[in-house]
């Protein structure tokens, strides 16, 4: 099996001291475009938030779940990546 094609088609950085780093968009196969991810400041420093959503009771829930471990590690693999380019590696 082939592996799928994922690039990060745009990244925009958030001005400010505030935990959110960036929102990415990411394509898949030259197929569809996922809007959404989002580069975060947390305890043990940065990572990739999947796409999510608020419920009508506050609560988060992501709108996108991979269907393996290793997916969901190279889609957020990619954006940190993308990030490290753009931030020109300064986390």
């Amino acid at each position: 099996m082939s592996e799928v094609n994922v690039e990060v088609v745009d990244i925009r950085k958030i001005a400010g001291d505030g935990k959110l780093k960036a929102f990415a968009a990411v394509k898949i196969a030259d197929a569809v475009i996922i809007k959404g991810f989002s580069v975060m400041e947390g305890t043990h420093g940065v990572f990739v938030s999947m796409p999510r959503r608020a419920s009508r009771d506050g609560k988060w829930f992501d709108i996108l779940t991979p269907v393996n471990d290793s997916f969901e590690q190279r889609l957020k693999d990619k954006v940190m990546e993308a990030f490290d380019r753009e931030t020109d590696g300064v986390r």
